[in-house]
C-alpha cells in the first residue's frame, strides 16, 4: 500500500489486519516510535523514484495505490508538477513492478478522483460520463491510463475516484471545522456547487468490498450516493457543531486571491453519483450528510 499512513490508509490497513490480511506500507522514511496494527509492516521507499522497494511489490496479490500530494494547497508552477508526478510517477513505477506478477491473480486498487469530470454544472454524472479538460481532470487522465498499462499483466484494474473524503483523522474537515468552531463557517460563493462526498468508513468498505468481489474492474465512483450543495454541506456542519453559520458566504473573488487557480476547484464541484457500487448491491453506511457529520463529530 502507497500513502498508507494518510488518514484513509491507517483506517484502511486497521481492517485489512483485522480481517487476517497482511500489509506492507510503503513509506518514505520508517519512524521507530511509530506503531502498526499486528500484520502489517513497513517498507522504505520513495514512489516517484525507483529503487529496491520493486522488488517487494511482486509479493504482493493485492496493491492498494493511495499516493498523492494535496489538490488544496496553492497551484504554483512547481506544485503542479510536485501533484502530477505523486500521482503518475507512483502509477507508473507499481505497474512497472507488477509485471512480475504476470500470470498471477492479482488486484490494483488505484486511486483516482472525482476530477476526472471536470465541471459540470448540475447534471448528475456516472463513470460512463466524458472527462473534463481542466488541469486536474488532465491529471486525473493520465494518472488512470498509467494505472491500466496493469492490464497487460492481468492484472486487475480498478480506478476508485474518490469524492471528498470526511473523516476525522484529517481531510476536509481538519480544515472546516477549526474555522466552524470560531463560528466563521459560511457558503463559498454562491453555495450552489456540488459537493460529491464520501465517509471515511464507507470508503474503507468499498476497498474491501471490491477486493473479495472478482471479476470487477474500471472505474468505481467512490461517492456516497446523495451528494450535496456547497450551502447545504455548510448548514449541516454548523449544525453539528451547533455553530451559527450566518456569515456572509465568501465572495468568489477573495477565494480567487487567497488560493489561486485552486479556487476554481472550490468554486465549481461534481455532482458525482456512485452508480456501478449500487449497481453491485454496495449498502452504504452513511447516505445522509447530517448523519455523515453527527458520526464523525
Amino acid at each position: 500500500m502507497t500513502g498508507g499512513t494518510g488518514f484513509v490508509g491507517r483506517t484502511l490497513t486497521q481492517k485489512l489486519t483485522e480481517r487476517g490480511y497482511g500489509v506492507t506500507l510503503l513509506t518514505r522514511s520508517i519512524r521507530q516510535h511509530e506503531s502498526l496494527p499486528p500484520g502489517a509492516s513497513f517498507v522504505e521507499g520513495d514512489p516517484t523514484q525507483k529503487g529496491a522497494w520493486l522488488e517487494r511489490v511482486p509479493e504482493h496479490e493485492i496493491i492498494i495505490n493511495l499516493a498523492g500530494a494535496p489538490i488544496f494547497d496553492r497551484w504554483t508552477k512547481k506544485y503542479k508538477k510536485t501533484m502530477r508526478d505523486s500521482r503518475v510517477l507512483t502509477t507508473q513505477n507499481l505497474v512497472t513492478a507488477l509485471s512480475g506478477r504476470e500470470g498471477k491473480e492479482t488486484v490494483f486498487l488505484s486511486t483516482s478522483a472525482v476530477g476526472y469530470y471536470g465541471f459540470y454544472g448540475d447534471e448528475e454524472l456516472h463513470e460512463g460520463s466524458p472527462p473534463g479538460s481542466d488541469f486536474l481532470a488532465t491529471v486525473t487522465r493520465e494518472w488512470e491510463a498509467s494505472a491500466l498499462e496493469a492490464e497487460k499483466y492481468g492484472v486487475r484494474v480498478l480506478l476508485c475516484r474518490f469524492g471528498i473524503v470526511l473523516g476525522s483523522g484529517g481531510g476536509a474537515l481538519g480544515e472546516m471545522v477549526p474555522v466552524f468552531k470560531k463560528g466563521l463557517g459560511s457558503p463559498l460563493g454562491n453555495g450552489k456547487q456540488w459537493i460529491s462526498w464520501i465517509h471515511e468508513q464507507d470508503l474503507v468498505d468499498i476497498y474491501l468490498f471490491l477486493i473479495e468481489r472478482k471479476g470487477e474492474s474500471g472505474p468505481i465512483n467512490c461517492t456516497a450516493r446523495n451528494p450535496v450543495t456547497n450551502k447545504e454541506l455548510t448548514k449541516a456542519l454548523g449544525e453539528a457543531l451547533k455553530k451559527s453559520t450566518l456569515m456572509p458566504a465568501v465572495p468568489g473573488f477573495v477565494i480567487k486571491l487567497m488560493k489561486g487557480e485552486v479556487g476554481s476547484v472550490l468554486l465549481n464541484g461534481q455532482k458525482v453519483l456512485p452508480r456501478r457500487l449500487l449497481h453491485m448491491g454496495f449498502n452504504f453506511r452513511f447516505s445522509s450528510i447530517r448523519d455523515a457529520l453527527k458520526d464523525i463529530l
